[in-house]
């Protein structure tokens, strides 16, 4: 059976790219495959999205021009080295395995054109944010393919192979640090009154709405700042709060301590 798109590995990610691909139209169902190792897997994955499962990457490797690799760093080796998977000569190879260079993977995949991903967590929701890399031989068709896969889920910005590791701290691992600092501010509303749940609701759209007139605007994020702090009201003095207590300080360590994990895992 032929499909326009394999997915090697079916966890949450590749589901919700594959969600993604489906409600805006890029593929239907028909075109899309997956290989899981366990029929629980096979069978969620069928039964939400009605596409075809198979068993593992061998059964796949002839049957798609693009595959997405979706399985963990560590299970990357094994998949091709031990299990003996080949894919397509002239295949395009859409790695989003976290980590793993360009170097690495054309070791395992000789004669694929190479892309690396680094999508978020926020892709679950069609709100992700992805940076790529175009590898050695990727034409301009693969690029609007992979912008095509990457924007069914958010948006998406190419850079080089080097930044990847600033993209893992910036976006990749950025939600985590997100969610903190919405859990504290909930928390905050709790003590003064709200429900858990009216809280929840005022700080996710609060941020709904942050990150729109961030991308929207066309202001600064210093001057979106001021636009809400007026003097003598109430912003500006949470706003003197953070900053002498070194907000921007401990971000930066904590974005520092993020990327260095990611160069160390690149090199293990």
């Amino acid at each position: 059976m032929a499909y326009r798109i394999a997915f090697i590995g079916a966890g949450r990610m590749a589901g919700a790219m594959i969600g993604g691909l489906l409600s805006k139209g890029v593929y239907r169902k028909d075109e899309i495959a997956a290989c899981a190792p366990t029929q629980a897997t096979r069978d969620r994955m069928s039964q939400t999205y009605g596409i075809s499962m198979y068993g593992s990457a061998k059964e796949l490797e002839g049957s798609a021009d693009v595959f997405v690799l979706a399985v963990k760093p560590k299970n990357i080796g094994p998949l091709f080295a031990e299990e003996g998977t080949e894919l397509k000569e002239g295949s395009l190879l859409i790695s989003i395995a976290a980590g793993v260079k360009m170097k690495t993977l054309a070791k395992y995949a000789p004669g694929c054109r190479i892309v690396r991903v680094m999508p978020n967590h926020c892709c679950l929701v069609f709100e992700g944010a992805s940076g790529y890399v175009m590898g050695p031989g990727c034409t301009d068709a693969d690029r609007g393919i992979v912008k095509g896969i990457l924007e069914a889920t958010g948006k998406a910005v190419e850079v080089r192979e080097s930044d990847l590791d600033a993209v893992t701290g910036v976006s990749g691992s950025s939600p985590a640090f997100i969610y903190m600092f919405a859990d504290a501010i909930i928390k905050a509303g709790v003590k003064y009154g709200l429900s858990e749940e009216q809280s929840k609701i005022l700080v996710a759209q609060s941020l709904i709405g942050s990150g729109k007139m961030i991308l929207e605007s066309g202001m600064s994020v210093e001057s979106l700042i001021d636009g809400v702090c007026s003097p003598g009201g109430t912003t500006i003095e949470g706003v003197k709060v953070l900053r002498e207590g070194g907000l921007d300080s401990l971000t930066e360590k904590c974005i520092d301590a993020t990327v260095a994990r990611s160069i160390e895992m690149g090199r293990e």
